[in-house]
């Protein structure tokens, strides 16, 4: 692997993540924002702007990192398999097991004061649908939330991506072999949003393009000659507007709302990568002559671990707090995330620096 092409991983690894503090800390009534979600509320600079962002143009992070993940793990495929699951669980199980034990006891922490209790209750963020105190709901839930509904919920990416890696030797076959019934139906699964059984089939087809990719020996540096990046541009920036005006329009309880949301959602993810990976070059190498930021993307997965629920929870409080202050939710939504993501390199710096093997238990050993 070439050294612009390791870089513009380590960018868009860092980018993705640190962007998640936007797509997960907007303060709009509607708590969980699938791609099909209206907005209940009526349409302002602050209620178009998060959900354009939170809900469209920043939408195309998580399936460019599962690109990228399907590309690394089939680049180094050499390796045998029982190697690759034992060194896949040291670094996504072990974290994900921790991460989510982190976020179930700050909340329950949160929950032994009164005033406290009432932000983790209005925030609302429990992936069941209970946000009782963690008392009520016994240690059966507990479990539950710890091992498949962690209310740390970006750690979902961790677990689908672990399965990918256990079902690795299955999907570099039909890769191989079978590729143009492989891909097809996956690009399916994601384009619809088909829920499979223990496989997620969001990423699926990301993860297995990486793989193609790697397998066909296909330039990923070069731009190809029939993509246009202008057209990509307008495509991605335009659908995404489109979209975003049609969710505060259209009825919530239609099926036909809930395909024409669907399709410009994923058509604005598609041209979204296509755009940022063949038009960011002189972007990312700028910011990678930078020394603050290669020092601050060596935390990217601290911050992918950490930041929820510390941010929903912070937004909330802020957003009760600051209602006397003109324009405060998007004032909250531009300010909030960008503070607990220096708290997550602030809090990554000082457990690296003092106590570097919870670090390295935390991160999976990344970031050293």
């Amino acid at each position: 692997m070439t050294r612009s092409l390791s870089q513009k991983f380590r960018f868009f690894t860092f980018v993705s993540i640190a962007l998640l503090a936007y797509v997960h800390g907007y303060n709009l009534r509607e708590t969980y924002l699938a791609p099909y979600s209206t907005v209940n509320e009526p349409m302002t600079i602050t209620t178009f702007t998060e959900y354009l962002l939170a809900n469209g143009l920043l939408r195309f992070r998580i399936p460019l990192l599962f690109l990228i993940s399907g590309y690394l793990y089939a680049l180094y495929d050499h390796r045998t398999y029982v190697v690759q699951v034992k060194s896949r669980f040291r670094s996504l199980i072990i974290p994900f097991l921790l991460w989510s034990a982190g976020g179930l006891l700050l909340t329950y922490i949160l929950q032994q004061n009164p005033y406290t209790a009432s932000v983790v209750y209005q925030a609302g963020i429990d992936q069941l649908g209970d946000n009782r105190p963690y008392t009520e709901i016994g240690w059966r839930g507990m479990l539950m939330r710890w091992l498949f509904r962690p209310i740390s919920y970006q750690l979902w990416f961790i677990l689908a991506l672990f399965i990918y890696n256990l079902a690795y030797p299955a999907i570099r076959w039909m890769v191989i072999k079978i590729p143009y019934i492989w891909l097809p139906l996956t690009f399916l699964f994601f384009f619809s949003t088909i829920m499979l059984p223990i496989i997620d089939g969001r990423g699926l087809f990301f993860f297995s393009l990486g793989v193609w990719l790697v397998k066909k020996n296909i330039s990923i540096e070069e731009e190809p000659k029939w993509f246009s990046l202008g057209i990509a541009l307008i495509l991605f920036l335009g659908v995404s507007v489109i979209k975003t005006f049609m969710a505060f329009e259209l009825r919530p309880d239609n099926n036909d709302t809930w395909t024409a949301l669907l399709v410009l959602h994923q058509l604005a993810i598609m041209a979204g990568i296509m755009a940022m990976w063949f038009g960011a070059d002189r972007v990312i190498r700028w910011f990678m002559r930078q020394p603050w930021f290669n020092h601050a993307s060596g935390f990217s997965f601290f911050i992918f671990g950490l930041h929820v629920p510390l941010l929903p929870y912070l937004m909330k409080w802020v957003t009760m707090n600051a209602g006397f202050i003109p324009n405060h939710r998007l004032l909250a939504y531009i300010f909030v995330p960008f503070f607990v993501l220096a708290l997550c390199v602030g809090i990554g710096e000082i457990s690296r620096r003092f106590t570097p093997k919870i670090y390295a238990l935390l991160t999976g050993g990344r970031g050293f």
